[in-house]
């Protein structure tokens, strides 16, 4: 059994005149012990469908389901099920440490000590702080604090919303072992993050963009669907650059992409026939052909729908 499922959800804000689209019949499945990524933008409707799916928010149209039960009318029974970390710290910020995990296994029924193997890897990192009151936590350990919290229940099904937005790289890093070593213990996990590269670490990404799910996949199954040239361009002078790539007959589609710009070729073109043509203006330019990853196959896709 699936255990998340999700079928042509639907989400408006705003009044009739001036309705706003938040999700716009978004589908999908999450298999049981499964580590599934949202992947997409801010304002693509990664918040509006964790909301829906741990059932803080109704949705206007379609039926999603966790663990079996219905988001709306099981809502209560879901609610004991899943653990939910919001994209904002939202823990008590005058409890310390140690009372915020006691309060959240209260709530529950449950103690620290009666899940402690679930949690002790990541609490194990900020013990020795245990007695530091929540506000005056570094980001990184507010993270490894609220997963502690959403955990401490012991869910089937854990839901996490942006958690690694405004960390440092290394804990970043961190916080997505966590999540595998999470995933061993057979827990399915639904984390949704604008950071195209953490997509890599999930076991399929869904990519969604303005409320629209473009591609369900495995990261390597969207990668292999980008089918066109690739090829990367450097030079001293990027903006002129840029403006003579779009120029290229050649070119299907330019972009800025870090230090290079990347070049969709039509079919037929090759990295030789880019730097052939940008002999004349862009002499020193670097030209190389490489393959897509993530972020190309989103802007593709977005430019597709």
């Amino acid at each position: 059994m699936a255990s998340v499922t999700v079928n042509n959800i639907t989400k408006h804000y705003g009044k009739k005149k001036e309705l706003t689209q938040a999700l716009r019949g978004v589908s999908f499945t999450v298999e049981q012990g499964e580590l599934f990524g949202i992947i997409g933008p801010d304002g693509a409707g990664k918040t509006s469908l964790f909301r829906i799916l741990t059932t803080l928010l109704l949705p206007d149209a379609g039926a999603a389901s966790v663990d079996g039960l219905d988001v709306v009318k099981d809502f209560k029974a879901i609610r004991q099920r899943v653990g939910y970390m919001p994209g904002r710290f939202s823990l008590y910020q005058d409890l310390t440490i140690e009372e915020n995990l006691e309060f959240f296994a209260t709530i529950f029924n449950t103690s620290v000590s009666e899940n402690y193997d679930l949690i002790k890897d990541i609490y194990s990192q900020i013990e020795p702080f245990k007695k530091r009151r929540a506000g005056k936590l570094s980001g990184g350990m507010k993270q490894k604090l609220a997963l502690c919290c959403a955990l401490i229940h012991k869910p089937s099904v854990l839901f996490l919303d942006e958690p690694t937005t405004g960390v440092d790289a290394v804990s970043r890093k961190e916080f997505w072992e966590m999540l595998r070593n999470l995933k061993k213990q057979g827990i399915s996990i639904l984390v949704s993050t604008p950071y195209m590269d953490e997509a890599s670490m999930c076991d399929r990404v869904a990519l969604i963009q303005n409320g629209s799910i473009l591609s369900v996949d495995s990261p390597e199954g969207v990668i292999a669907s980008f089918k066109q040239p690739l090829v990367a361009v450097k030079d001293r002078n990027m903006l002129p650059l840029l403006n003579h790539l779009q120029a290229f007959e050649g070119t299907q589609d330019v972009y800025p992409f870090g230090e290079y710009h990347h070049v969709v070729l039509k079919d037929g073109y090759s990295a030789a026939e880019v730097s052939t043509y940008l002999q004349h203006q862009h002499a020193q330019a670097e030209v190389q052909p490489v393959r897509a990853d993530i972020e190309d196959c989103f802007i593709a896709l977005m430019k597709s729908a």
